[in-house]
Parts: C-alpha cells; sequence; structure tokens
C-alpha cells in the first residue's frame, strides 16, 4: 500500500495544488455560494468518476492484471473493428498529458515559494525567474529517466505519505474553525452553483482538474494490484477532500474579497511550515511527473506492439519488471514540457487546456468501457445504459465547459492532432499493406527445400537460416521468401527455419509452439508474445534451440560445438525482408497519401532488424518491392515491325 501511494496516487495527489484556485480565481470575487458550490462539486466529481467509475467499475477490466486504455482495448477490440478509433484518441490525450502534468504540478509547488518572505521579490507566478527554475527542475527530471528509478523509486512512497497526511492535518486544522464546509457533501449546493451562478457551468472545467489523475489510476493497476488501489483510495480520498474542505475554510473567512495571486493551497500553511510545505510539495510534484512519464512510455510500448505507433528505441535500465525507458519518447515529452513552460508561463494560464485532453481520455476509456460490460461482462443493457450515460453526462458537461477555453491554444491542440495522426496513418497503412500481401502454401516447396538443402554443388548460404514471417497459418508463407529462397539468389542451409510472432491480448504471455513440415530440415517456430513483451528474437530463438538441443528432438552437435559453449550465435543468420514500395504502383488520393506518410515515418523509425532484436552480424535485409495496386494495361504498340 506505501508502493502504491507513491506510484499511483502522484498525479490525483497534487491535484489539490490548483484546483480551488482555478475554481475561485475564475469568478474573481471569494464568495459563499461559489466556495461551497464549488467543494458541493469537487466532492461528487470525485465520487462518481473517481470513486464509482474508475476505482471500482473500471478496475475491473483488467487484461491478467494490467489496465491503461489499450490494455481495455485489447479486451474489446474483437466487437467492433471501430474501437481502434477511441483507442487512440483516448492514447494521444493521455500523452498530452505528459506535457501538461509534469508543467501544471511542479510551477504550482514553485509559485509557493512567493509567499515566502525570503523569496516574494524573486519567485512570482509567471515571471522569467520561476519558468527557469521549474526548466531545470523538469529538465533534471528528464534527464535521469534513462538511468530508471531504482535508485530513488524506493522513496516515492514515503514522499506521498507525508504529503498526504500534511493534505490531512493541514484541511483538519482549518475545518475545526469553519465546520461550516463540511454541509458542501450536500448536492444542493452543487446544483446553486450551476443554476444560480451567472458563470457556474463553466466553472465546471476547473472543478475536473480534480479528478485529472484518474486515467493515470487506471494505467498503474499492472503495478500495484486491485486492491492495494482501492484500500489506499480510502486514505487518499479523505486526504484530498479533508485538504479542499480546508481551504474552501480559509476562504469563507475572506468572503468578499479578491483572491489575486493567492494560492489558498499555501495560504492555509502557518507562515512558519510555508517553506517547508513548498519543498514537500516539489518532491510530490515530482513523483506525480514520474508516475506520468512512465505511464507514457509504457502507452507508446504497447502502441508500437499495437501497431498504432512506429518502432522506436527501448531500453530497459533496470530488471524491475514493466520498467521501460523510451528515449524518442523521453525527449518529445521534454520538447512538450518546455515548449507549454515558456508558452503559458504559470499554471494558471495551463489550467483550461489541462482539463480538456482530460476529459476527451476519459470519455473514449467511457466507450472502450461499454464494450467491456456490454459484451466480455455481458451485464444487462438496462443496466449498462444508466451508468454509461451518468458518466457520459458528467464528462460531456465538463468537455463543454473546457473546449471553448481550448480553442485558445491551437498549438498545443496541434501537437496532440499531429500524435492522433501519426496512429491514425500508421494503423491504416499497415492495415492497407496487409491486405494486399499474398501468401502461399509453404508445403507446396518443401520438397524444393529439402533438394536445395542436400544439393552439395551449390555453396552453403548459412548453416541455420531464419526467415522472420507474418503468416498466421502455420503452413504458409509470404511469396516473397519463396522467390528469396528459390528464384532471386538460391540459399541452402542445413536446416530452414520460418519464424512467426504472434502479440496476443494479455500483457506478458511468453510461449512457443514448434512445428516440423521436414523432419531436421523445415521447422516452423511460433512465438506467442504479450503486448507488452520485448519481441528479442535473438534472444528467445537460442532458448528454444537450446531446449531443443537439451530434449534431443534435435541433433546439433554432429553439425557444430555445443550452444552451451556460446558459439551458436555464429551458426545462424535471419534474414529480414523490408517492404518498400514498387513504382508500379497507382493509388486513390487518400490511400497515395496515407501510405507515402506511413513509409516517410517508417523512414524516421526503427528498423525490422533492431525491433527484433537482431545484430547486423547475425542477420541481412533483403529489399522487396510491394505492389500494392498495379496500373491498367498499358497500351503500348509497336511499329515499324518488318514483316515476314
Amino acid at each position: 500500500m506505501l508502493m502504491t501511494l507513491g506510484i499511483v496516487f502522484g498525479d490525483i495527489g497534487t491535484s489539490p495544488l490548483y484546483v480551488f484556485k482555478a475554481v475561485v480565481g475564475a469568478t474573481g470575487q471569494i464568495s459563499e455560494l461559489v466556495v461551497l458550490g464549488g467543494l458541493s462539486c469537487i466532492f461528487w466529481t470525485l465520487t462518481i468518476l473517481t470513486s464509482f467509475k474508475y476505482i471500482y467499475l473500471t478496475l475491473q477490466a483488467d487484461n491478467r492484471g494490467e489496465g491503461g486504455v489499450f490494455s481495455l482495448y485489447a479486451l474489446v477490440r474483437r466487437f467492433g473493428k471501430w474501437l481502434w478509433l477511441p483507442a487512440i484518441i483516448g492514447a494521444a490525450t493521455l500523452l498530452a498529458d505528459g506535457f501538461l502534468t509534469p508543467s501544471i504540478s511542479v510551477s504550482s509547488a514553485i509559485e509557493g515559494l512567493s509567499g515566502v518572505k525570503a523569496f516574494e521579490d524573486t519567485i512570482e507566478a509567471g515571471n522569467t525567474t520561476t519558468v527557469l527554475v521549474v526548466v531545470a527542475i523538469l529538465s533534471l527530471l528528464f534527464f535521469f529517466q534513462r538511468f530508471g528509478t531504482k535508485v530513488v523509486g524506493f522513496s516515492f512512497g514515503p514522499i506521498m505519505l507525508i504529503w498526504f497526511s500534511m493534505l490531512l492535518i493541514l484541511g483538519v486544522s482549518q475545518i475545526v474553525h469553519n465546520p461550516r464546509v463540511l454541509a458542501s457533501v450536500n448536492p444542493k449546493y452543487a446544483i446553486d452553483l450551476l443554476t444560480n451562478h451567472p458563470g457556474g457551468f463553466w466553472l465546471l472545467g476547473a472543478v475536473f482538474l480534480c479528478t485529472t489523475g484518474a486515467e493515470g489510476l487506471y494505467n498503474d493497476l499492472g503495478h500495484c494490484g486491485r486492491q492495494n488501489i482501492r484500500a489506499t483510495w480510502t486514505f487518499v480520498k479523505l486526504a484530498l477532500v479533508c485538504n479542499y474542505m480546508g481551504q474552501g475554510a480559509w476562504l469563507l473567512q475572506h468572503t468578499g474579497t479578491d483572491l489575486g495571486e493567492q494560492n489558498p493551497f499555501f495560504e492555509v500553511m502557518p507562515d512558519w511550515f510555508r517553506l517547508i510545505g513548498v519543498g514537500i510539495s516539489t518532491l510530490a510534484a515530482i513523483v506525480a511527473c514520474q508516475a506520468v512519464i512512465s505511464g507514457s512510455f509504457t502507452l507508446i510500448n504497447e502502441a508500437i506492439t499495437l501497431n498504432f505507433w512506429p518502432r522506436v528505441r527501448v531500453k530497459f535500465p533496470t530488471v524491475v519488471r514493466g520498467q521501460i525507458y523510451i528515449p524518442s519518447v523521453n525527449w518529445l515529452l521534454w520538447a512538450g514540457c518546455m515548449g507549454v513552460m515558456f508558452y503559458f508561463r504559470s499554471s494558471a494560464n495551463m489550467e483550461a487546456a489541462y482539463g480538456f485532453f482530460i476529459v476527451v481520455a476519459m470519455l473514449m476509456t467511457t466507450v472502450l468501457l461499454f464494450g467491456y460490460m456490454r459484451f466480455v461482462r455481458r451485464w444487462q443493457l438496462w443496466l449498462v445504459l444508466p451508468l454509461i450515460a451518468l458518466f457520459f453526462s458528467v464528462e460531456i458537461a465538463n468537455l463543454v465547459a473546457n473546449a471553448v477555453k481550448i480553442l485558445h491554444y491551437p498549438l498545443l491542440l496541434a501537437g496532440v492532432v499531429l500524435i492522433l495522426g501519426v496512429m491514425f496513418i500508421w494503423f491504416h497503412a499497415r492495415k492497407i499493406i496487409n491486405r494486399f500481401i499474398e501468401f502461399v502454401p509453404l508445403t507446396d516447396h518443401v520438397q524444393a527445400l529439402r533438394n536445395l538443402s542436400n544439393d552439395s554443388d551449390i555453396p552453403k548460404y548459412a548453416t541455420h537460416l531464419a526467415y522472420l514471417t507474418k503468416a498466421d497459418n502455420p503452413a504458409q508463407v509470404e511469396r516473397w521468401i519463396v522467390h528469396s529462397l528459390l528464384a532471386r539468389k538460391v540459399k541452402r542451409a542445413d536446416i530452414y527455419w520460418f519464424i512467426h510472432v504472434n502479440y496476443t491480448d494479455e500483457p506478458y504471455t511468453m510461449e512457443y509452439r514448434i512445428t516440423e513440415l521436414i523432419d531436421d530440415k523445415v521447422i516452423r517456430v511460433d512465438f506467442n508474445l504479450g503486448f507488452r513483451v520485448q519481441p528479442r528474437i535473438n534472444l528467445l530463438f537460442r532458448r528454444v534451440l537450446e531446449e531443443l538441443d537439451a530434449d534431443h528432438e534435435l541433433e546439433f552437435r554432429s553439425k557444430y560445438e555445443s550452444i552451451k559453449k556460446g558459439d551458436f550465435h555464429t551458426d545462424i543468420l535471419y534474414v529480414i525482408t523490408e517492404r518498400v514500395l514498387s513504382v508500379e504502383n497507382e493509388f486513390s488520393l487518400r490511400d497515395g497519401f496515407i501510405l507515402d506518410a506511413y513509409f516517410l515515418l517508417k523512414g524516421l523509425s526503427q528498423g525490422d532488424r533492431e525491433a527484433m532484436g537482431l545484430d547486423p552480424n547475425v542477420s541481412v535485409v533483403e529489399k522487396v518491392p510491394l505492389v500494392i495496386q498495379a496500373p491498367r494495361e498499358v497500351p503500348l504498340v509497336r511499329v515499324g515491325r518488318k514483316q515476314a
């Protein structure tokens, strides 16, 4: 549970830094209607969306213990061909969360120094010094991602325990002076705010910030487990609600005045504690940032496996399961955070954009959750529809309240659309290409392969020749592989291997199956790998051969030294076919644009050799012209032909 505090609740746990400041700051003058109504909206948003939708319902939608939008998509994708759309929209907006959460959390914490006498002339929301301090902290955080979080990760739990304890104590200390704020649990106050205040509905955009970490909470399901998250949430929600009410109690003492640049979160602190409170807040913000960054790495890693993102280099900085580092994503997030900080400059300016992208991600999860409850769990429609209608009504209201403001930030919106475009293009281009790949029966060519292997007049190309195939049927193979073996340049080998990788809907599956088409001559290996497992083919294939040797299913020692002596890799040659567009293709405007963009992205991404964990000394790459749509018959006529 201590680990859960550090891993799961960092994002939602730091929301008191800026939520009430955003709610009251949007109205200008502090009023009882806004304070009690805002508290009521916050309480019921946490209850309906975070507690009920995510903690109780969505956490049930685990994929072998793993959560997140792509895990949920993997569970329901067979029930609707269009479900890829909410999946990629949710993923793109969650990546936008990776731009905004570090910026708004750290800047909110650092801006608290403006109330400390020693810094009041230096630190001020939006000034250059504050921006540079936040930029320096974020840059260091992103720099240390390459080393993993093993060294400092043990401290995340204790830091967040101190943080939530501080929230609870500060909140209770204010509530005892003004217990009237406890009445805000009555939804009447929320209704009064929305109906009687001139801009009450538009305050929902600021209120929604209280639940921004709920989507990240679901993404971290696999790290801590459902029961730990649910048990810990009781303490977390108590601390959050008490702190919000404590801020409300302080605000009620200042009704009729302007909040200005004051942040009620820091104003409830005693002067002697202010500097310590800012320090704890900064550490908690850094923990929240780390959770979002790690979640972004996991998200892209799953997107690569599900064919929603170009293959990029993935590293494993520690031996901790699930902890990965993706350099390109790390520096993409860093650049996004730098752009956000220099453009918005203060946390107050980021609030609208932050809420918009999170509510879009939540809406997409709601769409997928409907498919899970209705078709996977087979709940009755009369039960599912009211629940989905409840979530949609709350989330769409918040979307409308935030949408008006997001139009003022076209560059940020364009960045998210670009991420969404990459996912769309990569997914659809692979669909187009795979539709025109021609498979042929491998059984029609096994005898030719036997004859080729036994033909001593042909120089041996390799002892073990392994082709990577995309054919799901063990009896089939791509036509160009047969052409590569028997026509383009005949390749004689002792044993021909055909390796196929199948990505399962489960996260950490690692299985394989052997199919011998000709005993000890033509063999197929099918790997079933979970969508969070890296396809290190050389490592996995060597493991298969070690087991075959140990079980005496294949006799290796007559051909070369024992596998156990470490010289085995020199006897394997992998052939990778890299598809390139043929000049003969003719496309429609839509397909042409998608494929041109796809091959442009493919040129910038990691090649199949690196993505499959193969070194250049054990593999060769053959470029195969891909004819997707051949031109019509060319009306070419010969002239000047001599008569016989």
